[in-house]
């Protein structure tokens, strides 16, 4: 029989753990879009002790672990290469009207529009620029004013949008005036969140700053031989929880995850295995799996938002001794 396993019963604090509202210490626009807030060389280390000093005042372990051990400033600044590309090159998508532009985003996991007054601006050159280099990514350009009036645009500005969380994010202002090739590749491929995301040192920043509280983590090596029907059958179950969960994949096979596995007192002869997070009090569930099925998905993410896993849990303990795992 598998066993839900959780973080020992406690108190809830006394304090709230918003984590995608906690670094105070950074203005709202600017950690949530200005790719010159993500940590890079010194700004990674003072970025670093600001969010920990935070995650401390507001007890959240799981973000002071991910500060402390799983986001050295080393590994941050490392981005995972972008694929050789599509076997078709990717176009860009001109929008020259509203209904053109909600299709294009209602379309995608993932759009990127370019909302430019003026094309003769360097911006508009590098944003051409990322069409090819993700080829994942959806990206749109237009100057029709009623596109511009439809999404409150005033300026020359680059929007982001999420089916994931029906997020949107904009780049605009002085940012755009002094984005270059480097901060917009950082901006997209943090903020980028799918269906299923893979964690790593960029995404973790985009991860916490969704809107979406609770993520579910699968932690399963990409090598094995069932990750591709494993990763098919965690897609459809995605599907189930849009914008309530936010679904994101741990390689067991990335030493740097170790660290996030061993949080959730997971060991690796117990892989694959689900755990479930909410950022608002740290609550955590962890399931070991013998293999990834939409049902066993779909129950593990309605007990826990039901609160049944921690109450069945919190009876188990009581009546049985604690094991070491």
């Amino acid at each position: 029989m598998l066993r839900v396993l959780s973080q020992n019963s406690k108190p809830p604090p006394r304090a709230s753990c918003d984590v995608p509202r906690a670094v105070t210490s950074i203005p709202t626009a600017h950690r949530v879009c200005c790719p010159e807030s993500i940590p890079q060389s010194i700004e990674v280390q003072s970025w670093c002790k600001e969010m920990t000093v935070e995650a401390i005042q507001f007890r959240c372990p799981f973000l002071i672990f991910l500060l402390t051990c799983g986001l050295a400033p080393e590994v941050a600044a490392e981005a995972e290469e972008p694929s050789d590309g599509p076997s078709a090159a990717q176009e860009l998508v001109w929008l020259t009207d509203v209904p053109a532009a909600m299709d294009f985003v209602a379309a995608v996991e993932v759009a990127i529009i370019g909302f430019f007054q003026d094309l003769e601006i360097p911006i508009v050159s590098v944003f051409h620029s990322m069409v090819q280099q993700f080829p994942d990514v959806s990206f749109g350009i237009s100057n029709d004013s009623d596109v511009l009036t439809h999404y409150n645009i005033t300026g020359n500005t680059i929007g982001l949008f999420r089916l994931v969380d029906n997020e949107q994010l904009k780049l605009e202002g002085e940012e755009i005036e002094s984005m270059d090739a480097t901060k917009l590749s950082r901006f997209i491929t943090i903020h980028s969140l799918r269906l299923v995301t893979e964690y790593n040192s960029m995404t973790v920043y985009g991860l916490f700053n969704a809107m979406v509280e609770i993520h579910l983590l699968l932690m399963m090596n990409k090598a094995s031989p069932e990750y591709k029907e494993s990763m098919r059958l965690y897609r459809e179950a995605a599907k189930l929880f849009l914008r309530k969960i936010l679904f994101v994949l741990v390689d067991s096979g990335v030493k740097e995850n170790r660290n996030v596995i061993s949080y959730f007192k997971l060991k690796m002869s117990q892989l694959p295995a689900l755990a479930i997070y909410r950022t608002l009090d740290d609550k955590w569930e962890a399931l070991p799996i013998a293999e990834v099925t939409v049902e066993r998905v779909q129950n593990f993410c309605d007990g826990f938002l039901k609160g049944k896993l921690l109450e069945e849990n919190h009876k188990s303990e009581e009546k049985t001794p604690k094991e070491e795992l």
